[in-house]
């Protein structure tokens, strides 16, 4: 009896510790997005992930949006990181993921293989719907379009193919050349005309550029700055502005935080106070004509089902280039291969310059494909912190030697580093020039990431900068000592022209980074006039179709200058806007 009571105690208390569920267990995990490490807290309930936490991150608040919310949400119902990333947020996406798989490794969870198919809801919106001013691409000169026409009376809707907007628009420097700008008034630049840029311009593009379509630009870019600034509310640096190579002037405005981050953010919001509906996730698929050749709508597909929006006034082009499509860029420019990766966002992919050659649009100019010079060897994209060489930095090849003039056009730099050893280059500056630039603090989430990545390299001294990517350090240092000297001169670039004027190099401590150039720019795309309407093969204006950006091809002929293309697209998607508004009052 006794032995008997003992057996069934142990029974119930062996029942009850096997019916009581362990604890809920958080870790922590990290992975590297694309502007450093991405730290998050995961907690984990038998071997299901319940939460997930950001406790870091460093990555563009627009576009990584949905990387934690819809992935986020996408993983925890899962209970799996094999879900698909966000598109145009790749290596955010990666890094939100890995960081998942470490805290998963921690907690010593196994997560599943196993992923449901995602179902998409349909977009909860009637399938055909009328506006007066329909705008394609949530880029820079899509959101300039759109609040111009909004601002004129138009009902207007604004929809993009991606899930999130911005485009090239919000990862670029978002530096934008203005004329006679207060910021060039300060600095007391005060030679600085519309002229001036335009010739600068016109001369940069080897004179294939329309200068009409130059003189435009040019003398729109002071009042379309004001407008940003006073009425989208961007905020500018009020103490300096860049030269870009090919420019005879200082003139390019600084967004603040040196990204279109700046642009985008607050376009965004006065697009939402404005009511301006902007949909993502709508592919532009058809323009559709009426009986008498003017575009009138719009046909796109979102979620497996079709979608039109009827346009009173017109369509606004503002889709960008395509940068991003590899196998175009080459069919255009052979000469750009699979050697180059590409800075441009994943959505520049070209398919709205063949709707609209199909609605009767003249395709103009597209061999002529800018690569940026200075590019991650990794990823591609534009090394930002790089921008040093506006203000002193110095270009050498693994030799330890300067090649070219650092503020020379973009092609000719790019050509140049691709003839160099390896075809790669360096670009050097130390504290005296950084305390101009100042971009080691500015992009100080690149400088983490580039650092831990083993591209580049900070030194106290030129030897160690010289040892570390193992260039001759008795050939750098004679080139430092040339510059220094040349510099102590008067700054008068002896051996390239530097038309910026050389720095002293001769003390640390010093920046290094490796470098490659990237696909960059499409300067060819839909002929337009000064009105940003679409011209045919036979010159004319195709009634209710505008265009705007680098979806266009006459503006920059065969080479854009840098900081050129904020202006055009601010300029001219203003316009574009401004037209499709007008018409529909017309009508």
């Amino acid at each position: 009896m006794f032995k008997t009571s003992i057996l069934f105690t142990a029974l119930l208390s062996a029942a009850a510790l096997t019916s009581v569920s362990a604890a809920p267990v958080q870790t922590e995990g990290t992975g590297i997005g694309k502007h450093g490490d991405i730290k998050l807290a995961v907690t984990f309930d038998n071997g299901k992930i319940q939460d997930i936490k950001v406790l870091e991150d460093h990555e563009n608040k627009v576009l990584a949006a949905k990387v934690f919310t819809d992935l986020k949400d996408a993983v925890i119902a899962n209970n799996s990181v094999k879900v698909d990333g966000i598109a145009g947020a790749t290596f955010s996406s990666k890094g939100f993921l890995n960081a998942v798989s470490d805290a998963a490794k921690k907690a010593g969870v196994k997560l599943s293989d196993k992923v449901k198919k995602d179902k998409k809801a349909d977009v909860a919106m009637p399938a055909v719907q009328n506006y007066d001013v329909v705008v394609i691409g949530a880029g820079g000169a899509g959101f300039a379009a759109a609040v111009e026409a909004k601002s004129k009376g138009a009902n207007v809707v604004l929809i993009e193919k991606m899930p999130t907007v911005g485009g090239n628009s919000l990862i670029s420097g978002a530096e934008m050349n203005v004329p006679n700008s207060w910021v060039q008034n300060k600095l007391n630049i005060k030679d600085d005309t519309p002229a001036r840029m335009a010739a600068d311009t016109l001369k940069g593009g080897d004179f294939q550029g329309d200068p009409e379509i130059v003189g435009v630009m040019t003398t729109n870019a002071l009042p379309t700055a004001e407008w940003l600034r006073d009425t989208v509310g961007v905020n500018f640096e009020k103490d300096n502005v860049f030269q870009f190579g090919g420019h005879s002037r200082k003139r390019a405005l600084i967004p603040e935080g040196h990204t279109g981050t700046e642009v985008i953010t607050k376009f965004s919001a006065l697009a939402d106070k404005m009511g301006i509906p902007v949909i993502t996730n709508m592919k532009a698929e058809e323009l559709v004509k009426d009986k008498d050749g003017r575009v009138v709508a719009v046909k796109a597909i979102s979620g497996g089902k079709e979608y039109t929006f009827n346009a009173k006034g017109g369509v606004v082009l503002a889709t960008g280039g395509f940068g991003a499509n590899a196998q175009m860029v080459k069919k255009y420019n052979p000469a750009i291969d699979e050697r180059f990766k590409t800075t441009d966002a994943p959505g520049t992919t070209g398919e709205a310059l063949y709707m609209a050659e199909k609605a009767g649009g003249q395709l103009v100019n597209m061999g002529y494909i800018q690569t940026y010079p200075i590019c991650d060897p990794i990823s591609g994209v534009i090394e930002l912190i790089a921008d040093a060489r506006f203000d002193g930095a110095i270009l050498v090849n693994q030799e330890g030697k300067r090649f070219v003039e650092e503020l020379e056009r973009r092609d000719v730099i790019s050509n140049a580093i691709l003839k160099q050893p390896g075809a790669y280059c360096y670009v050097l500056w130390n504290d005296n020039i950084g305390k101009i630039s100042n971009t080691v603090k500015i992009h100080d989430t690149e400088y983490k990431t580039f650092t831990k990545q083993g591209i580049m390299h900070t030194s106290d001294t030129l030897k160690g900068a010289a040892d570390y990517f193992h260039i001759p350090y008795a050939n750098l240092k004679a080139t430092v000592d040339r510059v220094s000297q040349m510099a102590k001169d008067g700054g008068k670039d002896l051996d390239f022209h530097n038309r910026g004027g050389l720095k002293d190099l001769s003390t640390g401590k010093y920046y290094i980074i490796k470098a490659v150039p990237s696909t960059h720019h499409t300067m060819g795309g839909l002929k337009i006039n000064t009105k940003a309407e679409v011209l045919d093969k036979n010159g004319k204006p195709i009634p209710g179709l505008f265009a705007a950006g680098e979806v266009t091809g006459t503006t920059h002929g065969t080479n854009r200058l840098g900081g050129n293309a904020y202006t055009d697209i601010m300029v001219f998607g203003r316009i574009a806007g401004d037209g499709a508004a007008a018409e529909a009052k017309a009508r």
